[in-house]
């Protein structure tokens, strides 16, 4: 098993004012030759976007996109032809495939909205644009690592094309338990949402994340009640 930590104070920081950006990965004005991606997970953005405010309309073509708020409720419209509210407790994904338009503002003209974009590489080219939004309350479990992301339709959770899976937790204190890698090859990395985990002999602390690779499983104890973001992805 090979480890590396991802600290959260030293994320890429951007301050638009409407617009404070924490970025995992390359993106924007935030550039380490180091730190691009992970496998497949191209971008992991922690951002807060102030009422009413957001980003107008833009292009994506061949990326996975999936939106998690956090707090906040998200305002959608894109060029298929959706208009919606993604509100914290669901998820959102796009797969911009052979190309999308859409638009993403605060949903509320008094609260800030916080949420988790997250990009990743698709395993196909060119494909029909796609649009899925769920309710995590039909898998949510507490005190478990609940799957909400899959390849599969049929699966819990929405589905994307790439063979990765994401999983969530919100865990008490001194919980203790594992996770199963789910496809030979597959890395994963863990965003804490918040709280403090130790996994492989690490402590990790809000916003903290940890990039695993070579492993079939992992353990996760908790050291306070925590919520967390398991993302098991392809290297290649």
């Amino acid at each position: 098993m090979q480890t590396q930590v991802f600290k959260a104070d030293k994320r890429g920081t951007a301050d638009y004012g409407w617009l404070k950006a924490n970025y995992s990965f390359s993106f924007a004005n935030y550039y380490n030759p180091e730190n691009l991606h992970f496998g497949v997970l191209r971008v992991l953005n922690d951002d807060v976007i102030e009422p009413s405010k957001g980003f107008d309309t833009h292009p994506h073509d061949n990326m996975e996109i999936i939106t998690i708020p956090l707090s906040g409720r998200l305002a959608h419209k894109d060029s298929m032809g959706h208009t919606s509210y993604i509100e914290s407790g669901e998820v959102q994904v796009m797969s911009a495939g052979k190309g999308i338009f859409h638009s993403e503002f605060n949903g509320s003209d008094q609260e800030d909205l916080n949420l988790f974009q997250i990009w990743l590489y698709p395993n196909a080219k060119d494909v029909e644009p796609r649009y899925q939004q769920i309710s995590l309350e039909s898998v949510a479990k507490k005190n478990e690592l609940y799957q909400i992301l899959s390849p599969n339709e049929n699966d819990a959770g929405v589905w994307i094309h790439q063979d990765a899976w994401f999983s969530m937790g919100q865990i008490d204190a001194q919980w203790a338990g594992s996770y199963k890698v789910k496809k030979e090859g597959n890395g994963i990395y863990i965003m804490l949402i918040e709280g403090e985990v130790q996994i492989d002999g690490q402590i990790l602390k809000q916003r903290d994340a940890i990039g695993i690779r070579d492993a079939s499983s992992i353990e996760i104890s908790a050291n306070a009640s925590s919520r967390l973001l398991i993302m098991d992805v392809p290297m290649k």
